[in-house]
């Protein structure tokens, strides 16, 4: 079994593989000093309680952005699964190109999120992930990660609304009832819904201009399913783009 953990500055996302099927998962909030006793403590309850066996663990792959959590996760995988966890990064074996001016200033997700979607997907396309910040990932046919686009994420507005004004409440991201609002509160879920669609859907309409017109989209990240019902370019929701791409990654590197 293959446990990945896509860890992020909002949210780590679990995964348990048997082969390539994702048994489980699991999406907790992100600890910055959670230890490797309590990362062990919590693995173990999460497997427990989905009647996962622990010990048949054989691998940990990690895909981090959160640099100060890395050696706990390191320890946690010695101490407690006896092995040594693969952390994503510019020399990892992914199978793509990085074209960035400097590799190692790419977030260990969004090389994941490429793989996936190339894998699946094919060439040219574009992953959109919506989490703390929106990502824009463009990879070429030729499976050459090119760059992107980053923008604050859909919490960071919500956010800075309700703490840089006076009287502005604190809302919900959704699809409003209507795109004029009667009151604060649906004015403002309909200035971030609307707001975000076409953010979303202009970026990619560029992106598509210079891959080219058989570019795919894939988008992935808890807002995904919302944006797409109202998008007119966001073609593909996959929720699970990252824990395949770290399998995917695993698979790769084990063989070598």
């Amino acid at each position: 079994m293959l446990l990945a953990l896509d860890v992020g500055n909002t949210n780590v996302t679990i995964g348990a593989f048997e082969g390539r099927k994702l048994s489980s998962r699991w999406r907790l909030s992100t600890v910055h000093e959670q230890t490797a006793d309590e990362w062990g403590v919590l693995l173990r309850n999460l497997f427990s309680l989905s009647s996962l066996d622990l010990g048949k663990v054989h691998g940990i792959i990690v895909a981090s952005v959160v640099p100060p959590l890395d050696a706990q996760l390191a320890m946690m995988a010695r101490r407690y699964f006896q092995t040594e966890a693969l952390f994503v990064g510019a020399d990892t074996d992914t199978g793509l190109k990085i074209l960035y001016d400097n590799p190692r200033d790419v977030g260990a997700d969004r090389i994941v999120n490429s793989v996936a979607a190339f894998h699946h997907y094919g060439g040219p396309c574009v992953v959109v992930d919506l989490g703390t910040a929106i990502t824009f990932d463009a990879i070429s046919a030729n499976a050459e990660y090119l760059g992107g686009v980053i923008c604050p994420g859909i919490g960071i507005a919500i956010g800075g609304l309700f703490t840089k004004t006076a009287r502005l409440p604190m809302v919900d991201f959704r699809a409003p009832a209507r795109l004029i609002g009667s009151n604060t509160v649906d004015s403002i879920q309909s200035g971030l819904y609307y707001g975000f669609i076409g953010l979303i859907d202009g970026i990619i309409e560029r992106l598509t201009a210079e891959l080219g017109p058989h570019t795919k989209t894939v988008a992935t990240g808890g807002q995904a399913s919302l944006i797409q019902s109202a998008s007119k370019y966001l073609g593909i929701v996959n929720e699970d783009l990252t824990l395949q791409g770290l399998q995917l990654i695993w698979e790769r590197n084990r063989k070598q």
